[in-house]
């Protein structure tokens, strides 16, 4: 059987394949023989099967993007450093150490897989070219998430400097030869959109919910944040009304909603990739143990901040409050995220003996919530907020709809709603799912860090920053640039 190894230079991306072939191959279930054809659509389908995987790495969605919106946002702290990725929290990070290169190399990985499956559906037939409609809308569709998410990493902000250096650019198989240097912030976002379009247009007709899966939806909302990224509010608010429109998806209603985090595929979940039990189940590498209490020696990297606890308790009667435990700087306070074990509150003393989502005891096998239609409400808030023709009584609406989470807090209205209290509910709805530094840096937010809940001396960055401080920005890896020539001189300022 045909084992393909991607190995990245730079951007350059290099597919080689070997090959041991006897008698005893069996084709796996969610991957195909690289080197070869597609045969039908399911062997697409089992490429992105094998995609997803990839995706849920601990390297990517299954913990490090999270944790990196979250710590870099400020709603996250360390109780103590050096218990893992505290380098997140004290932006200690350079070129050669420290330079978290696994987001790199890790999507770039991912773009490369997609660009293979792309190229081989573009090789079929025409006849039998419709079959393949729907993988490739979803390979289109996630290709632009990829690019979104390395953009962001690497790349100031679109509404900072969009002339600015991006990312390369690779959307086909790469030879060996083949270093592109950095495009710029804009071209990138050219690339994303002309994706995103034409993916939209590909599952036009895959309008149903298809777990673990891209459907057209999920291309919305994707759009939908991108286009709020850009601060093109028109466009983001069209795209996420779409989606509340139709109806297809539906929030929790309060009672709900704790258990929600118990279970797969619910009517939130508009793109999740599924974890099962010993097929990438991250364990102690998942995002859920690196935000439990600390119990034994176990887990306890990261705990709310007082910020975000602090927001929350503007109701104590906020049904939010039920995916947090108390964690081990006292026995009142609330900073253990139980949300990503598919857990709820539970002051027990070992916090991993509670059921994951899928009923099992390993509760580090849980599903991976990409998109909720709870965000789609919130970019839609924000857009009706700041689109050309403003609708503030729409936006406080939208609003509504999520912080009636928070039941003992007045309605906005079209008087009080406004761009802080958008950003908040955001923060509170969207807790632990890696939103709140992209939010800040867009809008040129100060972010400030809960260095004082422990008494920390961070000296690698101030207590306060904005996207001005010159470390917001990921260093292109020092390996990727010795082996690129055409990175030498466009490493990112600060490092």
């Amino acid at each position: 059987m045909k084992i393909v190894k991607i190995s990245i230079i730079a951007a350059a991306l290099l597919t080689s394949f070997s090959s041991c072939k006897d008698f005893l191959d069996v084709e796996p279930g969610n991957s195909i023989d690289a080197n070869t054809g597609l045969k039908s659509a399911s062997d697409a389908r089992n490429r992105i099967n094998g995609l997803s995987r990839l995706i849920a790495s601990s390297s990517y969605y299954g913990r490090n993007f999270e944790l990196y919106g979250e710590v870099k946002g400020g709603d996250l702290t360390v109780y103590s450093q050096g218990r893992g990725l505290d380098q997140l929290y004290s932006f200690n990070q350079d070129a050669e150490t420290n330079n978290f290169s696994g987001f790199w190399s890790q999507i770039y990985y991912c773009i490369a897989q997609t660009n293979d499956v792309l190229e081989k559906i573009e090789k079929v037939d025409a006849a039998s070219k419709a079959q393949y409609a729907n993988a490739q809308g979803q390979l289109l569709t996630l290709r632009a998430l990829f690019y979104f998410d390395l953009v962001r990493l690497y790349g100031k902000s679109y509404t900072q400097e969009k002339t600015a250096r991006g990312v390369p650019i690779v959307i086909n198989s790469a030879s060996y030869n083949n270093k592109p240097g950095r495009s710029t912030v804009d071209e990138v976002y050219i690339q994303i959109l002309k994706d995103l379009k034409a993916g939209q247009e590909l599952l036009s007709t895959n309008k149903k919910p298809d777990n673990g899966y891209i459907n057209y939806y999920a291309n919305l909302a994707i759009q939908s944040r991108v286009y709020l990224t850009m601060a093109d509010y028109e466009n983001a608010y069209q795209k996420a009304n779409e989606i509340i429109a139709d109806n297809v998806y539906k929030l929790y209603e309060n009672e709900k909603w704790a258990s929600s985090w118990t279970t797969m595929y619910g009517s939130e979940s508009i793109y999740e990739l599924g974890i099962n039990e010993g097929e990438a189940d991250l364990g102690t590498a998942s995002l859920g143990y690196y935000l439990m209490r600390r119990t034994g020696g176990q887990g306890g990297m990261f705990y709310a901040s007082d910020y975000y606890l602090n927001r929350l308790k503007e109701d104590a009667g906020d049904i939010r409050w039920a995916i947090l435990g108390r964690d081990e700087s006292s026995a009142t306070r609330m900073g253990a995220v139980y949300k990503n074990l598919g857990s709820v509150n539970t002051n027990t003393s070992l916090p991993l003996n509670s059921l994951g989502d899928k009923g099992n005891t390993n509760n580090t096998a849980v599903n991976i919530k990409v998109i909720r239609l709870s965000e789609v409400y919130l970019i839609a808030a924000e857009a009706a907020l700041k689109k050309p023709a403003s609708d503030p009584t729409k936006a406080a609406a939208l609003l509504n709809a999520i912080s009636k989470r928070s039941p003992n807090r007045p309605a906005f209205t079209a008087v009080s709603i406004s761009e802080e209290a958008i950003l908040n509910e955001k923060s509170k709805e969207l807790f632990g799912e890696g939103h709140r530094y992209w939010d800040m840096i867009r809008l040129n937010k100060k972010i400030n860090f809960n260095d004082d809940f422990q008494g920390l001396t961070i000296k690698t960055r101030p207590k306060e920053i904005d996207r001005t401080f010159d470390k917001t920005l990921l260093p292109i890896p020092q390996s990727e640039i010795n082996a690129n020539p055409a990175l030498k001189d466009e490493q990112n300022p600060g490092y």
